[in-house]
């Protein structure tokens, strides 16, 4: 990335959005930091926002747009995780995930695009998951937002190319954040309670032993500055990754029997 840029970067009050705002303000770039509390920080400007109330997300752009002539880049970071049985999820509770997972990252795409196509460029990275991929157990709707985002994404690219606005999803494997504590946990029934609790152990061990944010700042950094963009992008530890793959090429039930292994549920 030779050029300094305008960037857009949500959920940045903590996690991998603060860590992204900081790495790029300190490179010189100009930072603007969307999530619904003001951050303090010196490299970049913090806008309060909740990227799912449509008018705040259109305000917080014309914000930006008072003293910049170009929006570069945004990063669709903001998100939440929700863990619990399929059957003890509430529509409540799913309604919220996919609100902030889904809707609000569709609405910073639609307050941005105007000043992209007008500029004739645009870099879109909507954070996604390894775990879109697969259904987790037990994240089965974490799951389901993040792969109706990867799908959102796929179809965008094909509508904004004539703009040179490229799209992509970046799929996240386990990085070290306080993302545990802020996940949504559904009530767990009694029949799924033991479960649960070895599967819900295991999965915020791996959070601890994930790769750290810095690593993916670096990464986004490369990934800004290729001209072309594939629709898809892993980073994380290899034996996330690899999950992916298997998935294309081995039979289903070989798949899941994997999947159970690898979970501990087996």
């Amino acid at each position: 990335m030779n050029n300094l840029k305008t960037i857009i970067i949500t959920g940045t009050s903590s996690g991998i959005g603060f860590v992204l705002a900081e790495y790029f303000g300190k490179k010189g770039h100009k930072v603007y930091g969307l999530s619904r509390k003001n951050t303090e920080s010196q490299y970049f400007k913090s806008i309060p926002t909740d990227v799912t109330d449509n008018d705040a997300v259109q305000n917080a752009i014309a914000e930006v747009l008072k003293t910049e002539t170009r929006i570069d880049v945004l990063i669709n970071n903001a998100g939440m995780g929700m863990v619990g049985a399929v059957e003890d999820s509430t529509k409540e509770d799913i309604l919220k995930l996919f609100n902030l997972n889904l809707v609000g990252a569709v609405q910073m795409m639609t307050a941005v695009m105007p000043k992209m196509r007008e500029n004739k460029f645009g870099q879109i990275i909507n954070v996604s998951s390894i775990g879109s991929e697969m259904g987790l157990p037990f994240r089965g709707f974490y799951s389901a937002s993040k792969s109706a985002l990867d799908k959102v994404t796929e179809a965008m690219r094909y509508e904004v190319y004539p703009w040179n606005v490229n799209v992509c999803s970046l799929h996240l494997g386990d990085i070290k954040t306080n993302i545990a504590e802020n996940r949504v946990r559904t009530k767990v029934s009694q029949p799924y309670a033991t479960i649960f609790d070895k599967v819900y152990a295991l999965m915020n061990s791996h959070v601890g032993d994930g790769t750290e944010p810095l690593e993916v700042a670096e990464y986004v950094e490369n990934l800004l500055g290729k001209n072309k963009w594939k629709a898809h992008y892993y980073f994380g530890k290899f034996g996330q990754k690899i999950g992916v793959p298997l998935k294309w090429i081995l039979p289903q039930g070989t798949y899941e029997n994997l999947m159970k292994k690898y979970n501990k549920l087996d």
